[in-house]
């Protein structure tokens, strides 16, 4: 069969746009451990399933280069985007490519990623972003402009938040436009070569800021300490953790493996000052190895993670009484409070796990901005639309936990307790103290003083024990911990029959 000679020239065109064509850029981005964008991209989606979007577009630089130069040094103006599927569901990647002058925005690149927004919301598709690259490009001299500043991307990117899930992903540097769009996302997965920032090494230097390498600019141990990076992984598994994170937007899963939940009645220290690991219990409670801990490494009092309970998608809050005690810090506030954020847009069912002595207290703590910040986790409680379930492990006590039960136990659909657990309106020693300061003042010797505290504490603990508030229904049961999993099952699919959570869809705050 003949070849007419416009399919010809589209073949050659074509070849042209792919990896094959720049050997030696390739290799020289693998040699530094990179990937390039439709390698990336390869390993993100079915095989097969990726449909591309403005494949020939090139830099609009034609005023400094010829035609062949762009061709070859300007591929697709480096961004490659289009739609697929992950295990046969529908989605939308981009990804910015290094190998086009490391990864910048040029101004067709943002009109190829304006146009897939469009198409994104249009079809409301899961989308993943690989957003490493260098920030926007100088020298697209085609185009009549003065600042640039008219570009839509990245409020029409901003747009999107609420309305579809948006996973950033960055193997790479990534500063400038290109920070804002992994920014923008609900959830970034980074490795261990990324570095993020609001500027490069060259904003940095031209503002007379010194000269840094590029991996000083925001290496990923500080964003995973401050709170930018999500999960952070290897290189090797960034696309794993991105598919991942993805999944839990996809819909429920067909099957899944339930734990041995005797393994909860022990899962709590007796007293109230022995600290544990609170994980243990979450991935106990959720389906085997699907629990994912968001911000681990950022106001770890306080433990967010997506997880799966008879493969519907889960959002856990907990308290990790491993740091401050599981004290409500200002840092724990904003954390939790984005992630209630997150999970009600996209109508993923709470669980908040609840053993805390409160908010945080003191000077120091009010030199953080505590009543600003705290508060933001109580205003994110009231306006949850999804399901909020409260299990009292041990210490429920002051405000704190009326923000991790969405402001009372009267707000979630229902509230349990644990029968070691203990409520009040804040610690029971403290309130002992506090209450009792007079009369226990009164008594001269040290050690009969501490006697009678203990005997007050004794007293206040039993009557604040998780069965006498259920005896004054403050709360709404007390449980056996084997039986949590069985609970919250059957209240999830009480709240989720006919497919009810759909979500608020409202933005999801950066913060």
């Amino acid at each position: 069969m003949s070849i007419r000679p416009e399919l010809l020239d589209l073949l050659a065109r074509r070849a042209l746009t792919e990896d094959a064509a720049r050997p030696e850029a390739v290799a020289r981005l693998h040699d530094r451990g990179g990937r390039t964008a439709r390698e990336l991209i390869g390993e993100l989606v079915d095989e097969g399933s990726f449909v591309e979007y403005g494949r020939y577009v090139t830099a609009a630089q034609e005023q400094r280069r010829s035609v062949d130069e762009l061709l070859d040094r300007s591929v697709a103006d480096g961004i490659v985007g289009g739609l697929a599927t992950i295990d046969g569901q529908q989605v939308a990647v981009l990804s910015y490519d290094y190998l086009v002058m490391a990864g910048t925005q040029g101004f067709r690149g943002h009109t190829k990623t304006d146009r897939l927004f469009e198409v994104i919301e249009r079809l409301a598709l899961p989308t993943v972003f690989f957003a490493a690259g260098g920030g926007g490009r100088p020298g697209d001299v085609d185009l009549p402009m003065v600042s640039g500043l008219h570009a839509t991307t990245f409020a029409e990117w901003a747009r999107l938040s609420g309305t579809v899930p948006r996973i950033a992903v960055v193997d790479d540097n990534c500063f400038a436009g290109n920070a804002v769009i992994a920014g923008c996302s609900d959830l970034i997965v980074a490795s261990d070569r990324a570095s993020l920032g609001m500027g490069g090494p060259a904003m940095i230097a031209g503002g007379g800021l010194g000269d840094f390498a590029a991996s000083e600019v925001g290496p990923i141990d500080v964003m995973t300490a401050n709170g930018v990076v999500d999960v952070a992984t290897s290189s090797e598994d960034v696309v794993p953790a991105a598919r991942t994170l993805l999944g839990y937007f996809l819909g429920r899963a067909e099957t899944w493996t339930e734990p041995d939940q005797h393994a909860l009645r022990d899962a709590v220290p007796e007293g109230e000052r022995r600290a544990y690991d609170v994980l243990p219990i979450v991935e106990t409670l959720c389906d085997e190895d699907t629990v994912t801990v968001l911000r681990p490494d950022f106001a770890p009092e306080l433990l967010t993670a997506l997880g799966r309970i008879e493969g519907r998608t889960v959002g856990v809050v907990a308290n990790d009484t491993r740091h401050t005690a599981g004290a409500i810090t200002a840092d724990a506030g904003d954390k939790a409070a984005r992630f209630l954020q997150l999970c009600d847009a996209y109508g993923f069912p709470v669980v908040s796990l609840v053993d805390t002595p409160g908010m945080m207290v003191g000077p120091e703590a009010e030199r953080t901005a505590m009543v600003r910040h705290t508060s933001r986790l109580l205003i994110a409680g009231a306006r949850l639309t999804v399901p909020l379930v409260g299990v009292v492990l041990r210490r429920g006590y002051g405000l704190g936990a009326q923000a991790m039960l969405g402001g009372s136990t009267r707000e979630p659909l229902m509230t349990l307790a644990w029968p070691g657990a203990h409520l009040g309106a804040m610690g029971l020693e403290g309130a002992v103290r506090l209450s009792m300061r007079k009369e226990l003042e009164a008594i001269e010797d040290d050690a009969e003083r501490e006697a009678a505290v203990q005997e007050m504490v004794a007293y206040a603990q039993s009557h604040a024990s998780a069965l006498n508030v259920a005896r004054h229904f403050e709360i709404d049961d007390v449980i056996d911990p084997a039986e949590t999993r069985f609970v919250l099952t059957r209240l999830l699919d009480a709240a989720d029959r006919d497919g009810r959570l759909q979500g608020s869809h409202r933005p999801v705050d950066a913060w």
